[in-house]
Protein backbone atom coordinates (compact mmCIF):
# COMPACT_ATOMS: atom_id res chain seq x y z
CA UNK A 1 0.00 0.00 0.00
CA UNK A 2 1.58 3.45 -0.86
CA UNK A 3 1.76 5.79 1.56
CA UNK A 4 -0.04 8.64 1.62
CA UNK A 5 1.94 12.03 1.48
CA UNK A 6 0.16 15.11 3.52
CA UNK A 7 1.17 18.98 3.41
CA UNK A 8 3.16 20.73 6.03
CA UNK A 9 -0.34 22.49 7.03
CA UNK A 10 -2.03 19.36 6.92
CA UNK A 11 -0.12 17.21 9.12
CA UNK A 12 0.74 20.23 11.89
CA UNK A 13 -2.93 20.61 11.93
CA UNK A 14 -3.80 16.59 12.37
CA UNK A 15 -1.03 16.09 14.68
CA UNK A 16 -3.23 19.74 16.87
CA UNK A 17 -6.49 18.11 16.72
CA UNK A 18 -4.75 14.45 17.76
CA UNK A 19 -3.32 16.14 20.59
CA UNK A 20 -6.46 17.66 21.46
CA UNK A 21 -8.66 14.20 21.19
CA UNK A 22 -6.24 12.75 23.54
CA UNK A 23 -6.57 15.78 26.29
CA UNK A 24 -10.41 15.46 26.11
CA UNK A 25 -9.85 11.84 26.76
CA UNK A 26 -7.83 11.94 29.52
CA UNK A 27 -10.29 15.26 31.08
CA UNK A 28 -13.26 13.28 30.26
CA UNK A 29 -11.84 9.64 32.54
CA UNK A 30 -10.60 12.65 35.40
CA UNK A 31 -14.19 13.68 35.65
CA UNK A 32 -16.09 10.13 35.71
CA UNK A 33 -13.62 8.96 38.00
CA UNK A 34 -13.07 11.99 40.30
CA UNK A 35 -9.54 11.27 40.35
CA UNK A 36 -6.62 13.57 38.52
CA UNK A 37 -4.29 9.71 38.77
CA UNK A 38 -5.95 7.03 37.86
CA UNK A 39 -2.84 4.82 36.87
CA UNK A 40 0.91 4.82 37.62
CA UNK A 41 1.11 6.17 34.06
CA UNK A 42 -0.48 9.68 35.44
CA UNK A 43 2.05 10.28 37.98
CA UNK A 44 3.85 7.27 39.47
CA UNK A 45 4.72 9.04 42.90
CA UNK A 46 1.74 10.10 43.54
CA UNK A 47 -0.26 6.64 42.25
CA UNK A 48 1.93 4.43 44.73
CA UNK A 49 2.16 6.61 47.68
CA UNK A 50 -1.94 6.89 47.31
CA UNK A 51 -1.83 3.21 47.48
CA UNK A 52 0.23 2.35 50.28
CA UNK A 53 -2.04 5.03 52.33
CA UNK A 54 -5.09 3.23 51.49
CA UNK A 55 -4.13 0.21 51.78
CA UNK A 56 -3.10 0.42 55.48
CA UNK A 57 -6.62 2.36 55.86
CA UNK A 58 -8.30 -1.18 54.51
CA UNK A 59 -6.14 -3.09 56.91
CA UNK A 60 -6.97 -1.00 59.56
CA UNK A 61 -10.73 -0.84 58.75
CA UNK A 62 -10.74 -4.77 59.19
CA UNK A 63 -9.59 -4.26 62.61
CA UNK A 64 -12.52 -1.96 63.58
CA UNK A 65 -14.40 -5.21 62.93
CA UNK A 66 -12.40 -7.16 65.89
CA UNK A 67 -12.84 -3.66 68.11
CA UNK A 68 -16.48 -4.02 68.03
CA UNK A 69 -16.40 -7.77 68.32
CA UNK A 70 -14.31 -7.05 71.82
CA UNK A 71 -16.42 -3.71 72.72
CA UNK A 72 -19.21 -5.90 72.84
CA UNK A 73 -18.02 -8.89 74.23
CA UNK A 74 -17.10 -7.07 77.31
CA UNK A 75 -20.43 -5.29 77.26
CA UNK A 76 -22.24 -8.47 77.40
CA UNK A 77 -19.84 -9.43 80.18
CA UNK A 78 -20.58 -5.99 82.24
CA UNK A 79 -24.18 -6.48 81.68
CA UNK A 80 -24.20 -9.64 83.41
CA UNK A 81 -21.91 -8.70 86.63
CA UNK A 82 -24.28 -5.83 86.49
CA UNK A 83 -27.62 -8.86 86.62
CA UNK A 84 -25.38 -10.99 88.86
CA UNK A 85 -24.95 -8.12 91.36
CA UNK A 86 -28.65 -7.28 91.67
CA UNK A 87 -28.95 -10.74 92.22
CA UNK A 88 -26.77 -11.07 94.84
CA UNK A 89 -28.60 -7.94 96.51
CA UNK A 90 -31.56 -10.08 96.04
CA UNK A 91 -29.99 -12.68 97.97
CA UNK A 92 -28.65 -10.61 100.83
CA UNK A 93 -32.15 -9.34 101.26
CA UNK A 94 -33.69 -12.73 102.08
CA UNK A 95 -30.61 -13.56 104.21
CA UNK A 96 -31.62 -10.19 106.27
CA UNK A 97 -34.95 -11.32 106.52
CA UNK A 98 -33.76 -14.67 107.81
CA UNK A 99 -31.99 -12.93 110.61
CA UNK A 100 -35.03 -11.28 111.53
CA UNK A 101 -37.43 -14.40 112.74
CA UNK A 102 -36.62 -17.57 114.39
CA UNK A 103 -39.31 -19.16 112.65
CA UNK A 104 -37.66 -22.35 111.10
CA UNK A 105 -40.48 -22.69 108.45
CA UNK A 106 -39.55 -19.09 107.49
CA UNK A 107 -35.80 -19.39 107.51
CA UNK A 108 -36.73 -22.79 105.08
CA UNK A 109 -38.74 -20.75 102.81
CA UNK A 110 -36.22 -18.19 102.34
CA UNK A 111 -33.14 -20.37 102.25
CA UNK A 112 -34.93 -22.54 99.42
CA UNK A 113 -35.77 -18.89 97.51
CA UNK A 114 -31.72 -18.66 98.50
CA UNK A 115 -30.89 -21.54 96.47
CA UNK A 116 -32.72 -20.34 93.57
CA UNK A 117 -31.36 -17.41 93.04
CA UNK A 118 -27.78 -18.66 93.63
CA UNK A 119 -28.98 -21.03 90.77
CA UNK A 120 -29.92 -18.39 88.35
CA UNK A 121 -26.71 -16.60 89.55
CA UNK A 122 -24.85 -19.19 87.71
CA UNK A 123 -27.10 -19.73 84.83
CA UNK A 124 -26.99 -15.88 83.96
CA UNK A 125 -22.64 -16.17 84.27
CA UNK A 126 -22.96 -18.81 81.78
CA UNK A 127 -24.72 -16.89 79.28
CA UNK A 128 -23.26 -13.46 79.29
CA UNK A 129 -20.86 -14.83 76.15
CA UNK A 130 -20.28 -13.15 72.74
CA UNK A 131 -19.61 -14.51 69.46
CA UNK A 132 -18.66 -17.64 71.40
CA UNK A 133 -16.41 -15.72 74.10
CA UNK A 134 -17.60 -15.61 77.86
CA UNK A 135 -15.78 -13.50 80.31
CA UNK A 136 -17.46 -14.68 83.45
CA UNK A 137 -17.09 -18.19 82.24
CA UNK A 138 -13.34 -18.45 82.22
CA UNK A 139 -12.88 -17.50 78.61
CA UNK A 140 -9.85 -14.57 77.94
CA UNK A 141 -9.85 -12.32 75.16
CA UNK A 142 -7.43 -10.67 72.69
CA UNK A 143 -7.98 -7.74 70.99
CA UNK A 144 -5.22 -6.74 68.14
CA UNK A 145 -4.37 -2.73 67.87
CA UNK A 146 -2.39 -2.25 64.80
CA UNK A 147 -2.14 -3.59 61.89
CA UNK A 148 1.52 -5.29 62.21
CA UNK A 149 0.07 -6.93 65.46
CA UNK A 150 2.55 -5.74 67.84
CA UNK A 151 -0.24 -4.03 69.80
CA UNK A 152 -2.95 -5.91 71.79
CA UNK A 153 -4.98 -6.17 74.89
CA UNK A 154 -5.86 -8.86 76.59
CA UNK A 155 -8.75 -8.95 78.87
CA UNK A 156 -9.25 -11.51 81.38
CA UNK A 157 -12.01 -13.63 82.14
CA UNK A 158 -13.35 -15.16 85.36
CA UNK A 159 -15.22 -17.79 86.48
CA UNK A 160 -18.21 -16.54 88.16
CA UNK A 161 -19.72 -20.03 89.10
CA UNK A 162 -20.79 -19.79 92.67
CA UNK A 163 -19.54 -23.48 93.19
CA UNK A 164 -15.86 -23.60 92.83
CA UNK A 165 -15.78 -20.57 91.10
CA UNK A 166 -14.68 -16.39 91.86
CA UNK A 167 -18.04 -16.33 93.71
CA UNK A 168 -18.35 -18.52 96.87
CA UNK A 169 -21.18 -18.77 97.89
CA UNK A 170 -22.14 -22.08 99.63
CA UNK A 171 -26.09 -23.82 99.34
CA UNK A 172 -28.56 -22.54 102.09
CA UNK A 173 -26.85 -24.37 105.09
CA UNK A 174 -29.55 -26.87 107.06
CA UNK A 175 -31.92 -24.59 106.07
CA UNK A 176 -30.99 -21.67 107.54
CA UNK A 177 -32.18 -23.88 110.84
CA UNK A 178 -29.22 -21.94 112.40
CA UNK A 179 -28.33 -18.39 113.04
CA UNK A 180 -24.44 -18.95 112.21
CA UNK A 181 -25.72 -20.43 108.97
CA UNK A 182 -27.28 -17.36 107.63
CA UNK A 183 -24.66 -15.22 109.14
CA UNK A 184 -21.58 -17.19 106.90
CA UNK A 185 -24.28 -16.50 103.95
CA UNK A 186 -24.05 -12.95 104.41
CA UNK A 187 -20.67 -12.72 104.71
CA UNK A 188 -20.12 -14.82 101.56
CA UNK A 189 -22.31 -12.66 100.08
CA UNK A 190 -20.78 -9.12 100.91
CA UNK A 191 -17.53 -10.95 99.71
CA UNK A 192 -19.34 -11.66 96.19
CA UNK A 193 -20.58 -8.30 95.62
CA UNK A 194 -16.73 -6.91 96.44
CA UNK A 195 -15.11 -9.13 93.69
CA UNK A 196 -18.14 -8.45 91.60
CA UNK A 197 -17.16 -4.42 92.02
CA UNK A 198 -13.77 -5.44 91.25
CA UNK A 199 -14.73 -7.23 88.23
CA UNK A 200 -16.77 -4.18 86.95
CA UNK A 201 -14.21 -1.71 87.66
CA UNK A 202 -11.52 -4.02 85.42
CA UNK A 203 -14.00 -4.57 82.56
CA UNK A 204 -14.85 -0.81 82.72
CA UNK A 205 -11.04 0.15 82.21
CA UNK A 206 -10.69 -2.62 79.72
CA UNK A 207 -13.56 -1.35 77.87
CA UNK A 208 -12.84 2.22 77.90
CA UNK A 209 -9.03 0.83 76.27
CA UNK A 210 -10.77 -0.36 73.33
CA UNK A 211 -13.24 2.28 73.20
CA UNK A 212 -10.11 4.89 72.96
CA UNK A 213 -7.83 2.71 70.54
CA UNK A 214 -11.16 2.15 68.42
CA UNK A 215 -11.29 6.15 68.13
CA UNK A 216 -7.67 6.54 67.33
CA UNK A 217 -8.04 3.89 64.92
CA UNK A 218 -11.08 5.51 63.10
CA UNK A 219 -9.09 9.22 63.29
CA UNK A 220 -6.50 7.23 61.52
CA UNK A 221 -8.20 5.27 58.94
CA UNK A 222 -9.99 9.04 58.12
CA UNK A 223 -6.38 10.61 58.00
CA UNK A 224 -4.86 8.19 55.94
CA UNK A 225 -8.13 8.17 53.28
CA UNK A 226 -7.72 12.51 53.29
CA UNK A 227 -3.90 12.20 52.11
CA UNK A 228 -4.92 9.40 49.64
CA UNK A 229 -7.24 11.74 48.13
CA UNK A 230 -5.70 14.67 48.17
CA UNK A 231 -2.89 12.71 46.06
CA UNK A 232 -5.28 11.49 43.62
CA UNK A 233 -8.55 13.58 43.41
CA UNK A 234 -9.69 15.44 40.85
CA UNK A 235 -11.08 19.37 40.98
CA UNK A 236 -14.19 18.76 39.13
CA UNK A 237 -14.84 22.49 38.17
CA UNK A 238 -10.98 22.93 36.74
CA UNK A 239 -11.15 19.62 34.92
CA UNK A 240 -14.99 20.66 33.63
CA UNK A 241 -13.60 24.10 32.62
CA UNK A 242 -10.91 21.68 30.83
CA UNK A 243 -13.04 19.84 29.01
CA UNK A 244 -14.72 22.61 27.97
CA UNK A 245 -11.50 24.73 26.35
CA UNK A 246 -10.18 21.42 24.95
CA UNK A 247 -13.78 21.15 23.06
CA UNK A 248 -13.28 24.82 21.64
CA UNK A 249 -9.56 23.76 20.66
CA UNK A 250 -10.84 20.80 19.07
CA UNK A 251 -13.63 22.77 17.45
CA UNK A 252 -10.86 25.62 16.24
CA UNK A 253 -8.26 22.72 15.15
CA UNK A 254 -11.19 21.25 12.66
CA UNK A 255 -11.39 24.00 11.22
CA UNK A 256 -7.60 25.06 11.19
CA UNK A 257 -7.32 21.65 8.95
CA UNK A 258 -10.31 22.13 6.89
CA UNK A 259 -8.48 25.59 5.65
CA UNK A 260 -5.23 23.67 5.57
CA UNK A 261 -7.37 21.23 3.12
CA UNK A 262 -8.47 23.78 0.98
CA UNK A 263 -4.98 25.41 0.37
CA UNK A 264 -4.40 22.05 -1.27
CA UNK A 265 -7.47 22.09 -3.10
CA UNK A 266 -6.76 25.83 -4.69
CA UNK A 267 -3.45 24.49 -6.43
CA UNK A 268 -5.21 21.95 -7.87
CA UNK A 269 -7.48 24.33 -9.41
CA UNK A 270 -4.42 25.43 -11.53
CA UNK A 271 -3.74 22.17 -13.18
CA UNK A 272 -7.52 22.02 -14.29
Amino acid sequence: MSTIVLSAGVRSNLLQLQQTSDLITSTQTKLSTGKRVNSALDNPNNFFTAQGLDNRASDLSNLLDSMSTAINTIQAANNGISAITKLVQSAQSLVSQAQQTSDTAVRANLASQFDAIRTQIDLLASDSGFNGINLLNGDNLTVTMNESGTSSVTVSGVNNSTNGGALVINGATNNWAAGTDITAAATQLTGALTKLRSQSQTLSSSLSTVQIRQDFTKATINTLQSGSDSLTLADSNQEGANLLALQTRQQLSTTALSLASQADQNVLRLFQ
